[in-house]
């Protein structure tokens, strides 16, 4: 009987946490829980703290320590890093998950391998200035957040000073942590200079999105999967992630040619990655939104419904120093999606669905993951980790045959999810 390998997870959430025990029953492998996900994702500790606790729960733990995982953005994606070195472990370098994690140093290494990224420069704060050579509309961002947080789109220069000041604000909650991170690097000297706490101008792109799912091992980037973002009309906001990506395969070919050129340029290894891009059909072309290096939990399910196992396969192969081996089309759907119920308006939740409601949904589609965000009593705009336009009220994970049963597994989840807004 093979020994028992144990595979810490950093800030397991309830269902995906679920999903990689199920790896237990067929494999040799024990997760743990290290640290919990409040903490980590909603805590105001300094990012130094949760770096002391997680070594100390691993120095105290009977048992031999084989691995090191986590699928959250930071501080989660950069406490990997560090904890994998310290236990001398397989893992990314920290140097290469900060090179794709600080917005604007990640466009400086992509602008040296391809063309496909948005117009970007930083902006002053003390004089915020549209930067040269980009103009109206233009993205502001801090140069780290996540969930879209602290992201707008301004028309023009009352937007653009309005934007800036409300980042100059929050840029904090998420920036000094991150001046912690860079504290532990060498830096070329633009990136010291713009530090964790600047603001990035991006220019404005169109156009529909899709994301790269892959791995990095010795060096060679393999991508296993392309999904589909599709968003509500007139708005930033995702309504779904639908895999397998419908789009045309020579596109998909570019996406996945673009991200192994990126992967390799950042020297990101050892390590699972996601990477965003848009791609404009009227000018034929692909813009890289982001790179994470990280998989993404929000995929796993869809993986696991159409290819037969979730990418968390990938995940802990590698950082137990082994080649991933993913299955494909080998699930009992031919497609799946992730769906986002939103609303639009700040209210306040004065009725959310019930678990027997939930049951029943999912006695009509017994692969349904259902999970609700807005609680009762609850004000939306309290919610933690929305993005800057709307709110999340559940998302729903189902499998179907085609797209058009998708569709109406998800408005009836709708129907069947009530939720009394006032």
């Amino acid at each position: 009987m093979a020994e028992t390998r144990n595979i810490f997870v950093l800030g397991p959430d309830e269902r995906n946490f679920a999903l990689l025990r199920q790896l237990e029953q067929r494999t040799d492998y024990r997760f743990h829980s290290l640290l919990d996900e409040e903490t980590l994702m909603h805590g105001d500790h300094p990012l130094s703290d949760h770096l002391d606790a997680a070594q100390r729960r691993l120095d105290s733990f009977d048992g031999s320590v084989d691995a090191i995982v986590g699928y959250w953005d930071f501080p989660v994606s950069s406490m990997v890093p560090i904890l994998c070195t310290e236990n001398g472990l397989p893992g990314p370098s920290l140097e290469a998950v900060v090179k794709c994690e600080h917005k604007y140093w990640s466009r400086l290494e992509q602008r040296k391998v391809t063309d496909a990224h948005p117009g970007f420069d930083l902006i002053d704060f003390d004089d915020p200035q549209p930067p040269p050579g980009l103009s109206f509309p233009m993205w502001l961002k801090p140069v780290k957040s996540y969930s879209s947080d602290l992201a707008f789109k301004v028309e023009d220069e009352a937007g653009l000073v309005e934007a800036t000041a409300e980042i100059r604000a929050g840029i904090g909650r998420v920036g000094q942590a991150f001046d912690f991170l860079l504290s532990r690097l060498e830096l070329p000297p633009e990136i010291a200079e713009a530090g964790g706490q600047a603001c990035l101008a991006e220019e404005a792109v169109s156009g529909v999105q899709l994301t790269a799912e892959g791995y990095c091992s010795d060096g060679e980037p393999h991508v296993y999967g392309v999904v589909d973002s599709l968003c509500y009309p007139d708005s930033p906001s995702f309504l779904r992630y639908q895999y397998p990506s419908e789009l045309p395969a020579e596109v998909q070919d570019r996406v996945i040619s673009t991200a192994a050129a990126v992967i390799r340029q950042i020297g990101l290894d050892s390590s699972m990655f996601n990477i965003e891009f848009f791609w404009n059909a009227d000018q034929d072309k692909l813009y890289i939104l982001e790179i994470n290096p990280r998989l993404s939990q929000s995929h796993a399910p869809l993986f696991q419904f159409v290819d037969g196992a979730p990418n968390y396969e990938c995940m802990v192969r590698l950082a137990l120093g082994e080649e991933p081996d993913m299955p494909r089309r080998q699930g009992q759907h031919a497609v799946a999606a992730k769906w986002f119920h939103r609303s639009f308006t700040d209210a306040f939740v004065r009725t959310a669905p019930t678990a027997e409601q939930v049951d029943q949904l999912r006695q009509e589609a017994p692969e349904a993951i259902i999970d609700l965000v807005a609680e009762e009593g609850q004000r939306l705009s309290e919610l933690p980790a929305q993005d800057s336009y709307s709110y999340e009220l559940f998302a729903a994970y189902l499998g179907a045959r085609d797209t058009d049963e998708l569709t109406a597994k998800y408005h009836r989840c709708v129907a069947g999810l009530p939720f009394t807004l006032v």
